[in-house]
This record gives C-alpha cells, structure tokens and sequence, in this order.
C-alpha cells in the first residue's frame, strides 16, 4: 500500500512520452530486473538443487526488500525454505552465508568506487557533508574487516562455496552496473556510453554509503555535471525509478497469487 501510495505525484503522462520504443532497451530492463533473484537461483541451485518452485520465493524476497523493509526477503525465503521438503539441509546457515557476501562483495565493490571517484567527489559542489561521505566510507571499511576478520565463525558454508558465491554477487555487481548505464544512453543516446558507466558505477557507489543523506539529489547533481541536460535526467531517472515501481508491485501481485493457488491445492 505504502509503494502505491508513493505513485500519488508521479506524472504518468509526462513519463509514457519519454518510454523507449526501442525492443533492446526491455531486454535490458528485464535483464537489469531479474539479475539479482536469478543469480541467487544460480547460488541455491548450487547449494541445495534448488527446484524450479524455489525462483517465485527468490521473487518474493527480492520484492519483500526492495517495497516493504530491508532483510525482510530473507525471513520470507527462510520460512519458504523450511516449509519446503526439497530443502534437506539446513536453510538458515546458507541464507545468512549468501547475505553476508552480498553485502562484503557490494562493500568491496563500493570502497574501489570510492578510491576512483574521491577526486572528483572533491572537485565538484554537490552541497552534502563531506564528513558525512568519509564516515559513511569508514562505516563501509569497517563492516566489511569485521565480516574478514571473524569469517570462520560466520560461514558455515564451506571455502569453496563461499568463493562460488562471491564471484556470482561480483558478477551481479557489474552486470547490472553495465545494464543499468546502456538503458540510459538508450534513453539518452545522445550521452556518451562511457559517460552512463562512470554515472552508474557512481550511483552503485552512492547507495552502500549509509550516512550519506538526499542520494538522489547527489547523484542528480552529479548526472548534470556530466551531462548538462538537467531536465532530461531528472525525468530518465523518474523514469527508471517508477519502472521499477511498476515492476515490483506487478511481480508482488504475481507472487502472492502463486502463493495462494499452490495454498489452495495444499489444502
């Protein structure tokens, strides 16, 4: 109700004018979409030989983070996964192990940005703190030598499947940072697509940093520097974000439809 309520302002008619036509750029935003609760099948898969029923979960829990409240999707995986007789091993150490590298491998990711784009973070005059920008980085530096550091008694899964992990998140990371960049220079062809790399590696960037307020202000500041085209972005970006909207509401009404019917068989 909340993500609806959120659709109150939004300009629809504004927004259908700017939608590509283009075929390339829905593959890519479904690409963008599914990469995540795709690349955590890949993982499960692995793990548990996930079935085919455990992708609509993966859905859920992805739509459960992204609508209603953070590490809520994990508490509804789990609970999938415990009522589920396919999953014989224990569900709980895996999905924490699973977690915990998505956020050390995004926390990483974050601090190389970090080191790139300190310079010209410095040089520009986007109004937020800069105080707040180093203690978020030593926020993210500090999070991720702790996850190091007591890693043998935070895994259970074993050395070599926490590595297969690690490299699916890693490729998650740069996938959908190189998919996000060509949807706007499909929608803003006239951007260079190098320009659309350093502005989404900068938006990734952007939101690990926890003390860091009004990140869409920053990121739209630092969109218009680039590009110069202030009204074009502001509207890309409205864009993208409703999009998104859209598709977590129409995946959330899928899922919970999905769920009911395979209630009703049970029963």
């Amino acid at each position: 109700m909340v993500a609806i309520y959120q659709l109150r302002n939004v300009d629809f008619a504004t927004l259908w004018t700017l939608v590509p036509a283009s075929v390339a750029f829905w593959v890519l935003f479904f690409a963008y979409y599914f990469a995540a609760p795709l690349s955590e099948f890949a993982i499960f898969r692995r793990i548990w030989t996930l079935p085919a029923s455990g992708f609509p979960a993966l859905l859920g829990k992805l739509v459960s983070n992204e609508l209603l409240l953070g590490y809520l999707g994990e508490v509804y995986f789990y609970t999938w996964a415990r009522r589920n007789a396919a999953i014989t091993n224990a569900p709980f150490g895996a999905i924490k192990d699973v977690s915990i590298l998505s956020a050390l491998t995004g926390n990483l990711f974050t601090l190389i940005l970090v080191v790139l784009a300190a310079p010209l973070l410095g040089e520009l005059h986007l109004h937020f703190s800069a105080n707040a920008f180093i203690w978020s980085t030593v926020f993210v530096l500090v999070t991720s030598m702790v996850v190091l550091l007591f890693g043998n008694r935070l895994f259970t899964l074993p050395p070599r499947e926490l590595w297969l992990v690690s490299g699916i998140h890693i490729f998650r990371i740069v996938a959908k940072t190189a998919l996000a960049a060509t949807m706007w220079h499909i929608m803003l062809p006239a951007v260079p697509l190098g320009l659309w790399l350093l502005l989404s590696a900068l938006r990734q960037l952007l939101s690990r940093l926890p003390f860091l307020p009004n990140k869409d202000v920053v990121f739209a500041g630092l969109a218009a520097f680039f590009v110069g085209q202030d009204t074009q972005i502001v509207d890309a970006m409205t864009l993208m974000a409703s999009l998104i909207l859209a598709a977590h509401l129409c995946v959330g009404i899928c899922v919970g439809g999905y769920e009911l019917m395979r209630g009703s068989h049970r029963s």
